[in-house]
């Protein structure tokens, strides 16, 4: 390794100034992650004295945690007078691909996420497929939206890159975990968001913080030069 390639792979600290998080659990009460909202203005705090400018609050939504769109609104509206600090919050949610994502979609009863609403944060079982896996994602598209898939890197049954390359082509953009880059899930989860990474697949990033420990890992993080230039490019 030459001296010039190994100053640029050199860690370092992990600038979030200016970072939008577009995935997160810090609504309180309505999932597995943030409990109180003493957490989430705490969990806020630290986001200010990082940087980060804006969070979409993705709370989940599925058959097992069937969040109502009119309640995750009033709860979001109870954070909101709650927080006087600078970050800029924004309601979406994160869809299991279920039989109740489906039931919504025909309702349009949905959180889409990004200013311009065409947008559906998704994810999967960690270890199967959904049996109606290409149904849901044309469903999704035939709504008027673009599935973003949260986490790909995390899901063991996608074991290559032609697999989600193939997802890519039906139309499926992807979010990338920013502590799957630290090792956090483990040394196969950190090989494949570094792939994925270096081959341009990723749209946008998220925390995916579930409590306060979460960001302050994020916050701790070391990257390379070249990683962090890559993410530097992502919206």
């Amino acid at each position: 390794m030459s001296f010039f390639s190994g100053l640029f792979n050199r860690s370092c600290p992990l600038n979030l100034e200016g970072f939008v998080d577009w995935h997160c659990h810090i609504l309180p009460g309505v999932d597995d992650g943030v409990r109180s909202m003493n957490e989430s203005l705490e969990m806020l705090d630290v986001y200010e004295m990082a940087g980060i400018k804006e969070v979409w609050l993705t709370p989940h939504v599925m058959e097992d945690v069937p969040n109502t769109t009119a309640m995750l609104r009033a709860r979001f509206q109870d954070l909101e007078k709650a927080y006087s600090g600078k970050v800029r919050l924004h309601l979406a949610s994160e869809n299991m691909m279920d039989n109740l994502l489906l039931e919504r979609l025909e309702t349009g009863d949905v959180l889409p996420i990004g200013n311009d609403g065409r947008t559906l944060l998704v994810e999967t079982s960690y270890f199967n497929a959904p049996i109606k896996l290409n149904q849901t994602i044309e469903t999704i598209k035939s709504k008027g939206y673009f599935p973003l898939l949260a986490h790909p890197e995390r899901y063991d049954y996608i074991d290559s890159i032609s697999s989600y390359r193939k997802l890519r082509e039906q139309g499926v953009r992807f979010q990338l975990n920013l502590m799957s880059l630290c090792g956090y899930y483990g040394p196969a989860v950190k090989d494949k968001a570094q792939k994925l990474l270096s081959e341009g697949m990723y749209e946008c990033i998220g925390s995916d913080c579930h409590r306060k420990e979460h960001i302050e890992i994020i916050c701790d993080m070391k990257l390379s030069r070249s990683i962090m230039e890559r993410l530097a490019d992502l919206t």
